[in-house]
């Protein structure tokens, strides 16, 4: 069992995009041909349901989608700035630009038409309760995508079946582990892609004094970070070099999640340019992997 997993972290799902578009050129195939199911939350689903579509897009192709479509999904009219006090009485962004973006490029699939099969992490807010959407469940991808990337702040909850979700990151920034316990057995590569590591510390000094207005919005980027790294963790101390982290500082990029201005995903595609170089060696041992005979075979 080859499997991909796939973070979570807004307009910085260009780095992961870029990796895989690094992989299919050392390989020479596409991602869907490589793997065996692929887990994603928020931009992670939405990277995952491009790659396993009935019509596979190219990673590259991702990439690019991301560069120009990015600035139309996180636009904040001078209307929704005043409505939403700067999102301090309202989500940052009204939903229609993501949902025009994730028409335009899933069309009328649906998630038991992926291949190979995705699972995408949600959160239930009326029954609180996590949720993975599969081949299983009778959802498009438009729904699952659009319902994993409703990070709180930044869009309303959505819909599906009935259920109002937000969010997977809440729970499963990196979704492997998630992907791990869905396969049921030791998995031959477990292969991780990171959305880029914030490195701004808060500092003791500035949070001592904080109350609820202060930590609204940082613990929600402690929690996503936190439970991104519980999950490498334990991975690694269960599966060994069977998972691997490609995963990076960000040096000049902004951990924004919403920053996509033409500045910044210059200084994203450099990140991955730079995680690429870095980890190279580690690169070549997954494609081997991922192009060599089946384990047991």
């Amino acid at each position: 069992m080859r499997v991909l997993a796939l973070d979570g972290g807004g307009i910085r799902g260009l780095i992961p995009a870029l990796v895989l578009a690094e992989i299919e050129r050392r390989t020479g195939r596409r991602v869907h041909e490589l793997v065996d199911l692929i887990a994603g939350t928020s931009t992670g689903a939405i990277l995952a349901c491009g790659l396993a579509r009935p019509a596979p897009v190219a990673a590259e192709a991702i990439a690019r989608i991301y560069e120009q479509e990015g600035p139309r999904i996180f636009d904040r009219s001078l209307a929704k700035r005043v409505a939403s006090a700067d999102g301090w009485l309202d989500e940052r962004y009204a939903s229609t630009g993501l949902a025009a973006v994730l028409r335009r490029h899933l069309g009328d699939a649906r998630l038991a038409d992926a291949r190979p099969p995705v699972v995408l992490t949600a959160y239930d807010i009326e029954r609180r309760r996590a949720l993975l959407l599969g081949p299983e469940d009778d959802v498009s991808m438009i729904e699952a995508a659009h319902a994993s990337s409703a990070a709180p702040t930044y869009f309303e909850p959505v819909r599906v079946n009935g259920a109002p979700l937000v969010d997977g990151g809440v729970f499963a920034t990196n979704p492997a582990m998630l992907a791990y316990a869905r396969t049921g057995e030791r998995p031959e590569l477990l292969l991780s892609l990171g959305t880029g590591k914030r490195t701004r510390p808060l500092r003791y000094e500035d949070v001592r004094g904080w109350g609820r207005l202060e930590w609204a919005q940082p613990i929600l980027d402690v929690v996503f970070d936190g439970t991104a790294d519980a999950v490498d963790l334990e991975l690694t101390a269960l599966i060994g070099d069977a998972y691997v982290r490609l995963q990076t500082p960000l040096q000049e990029a902004s951990d924004d999640l919403d920053d996509a201005g033409p500045g910044n995903l210059a200084a994203l595609r450099r990140e991955a340019e730079r995680l690429i170089a870095a980890r190279d060696a580690q690169i070549d041992r997954v494609c081997a992997i991922l192009t060599g005979p089946r384990a047991g075979s």
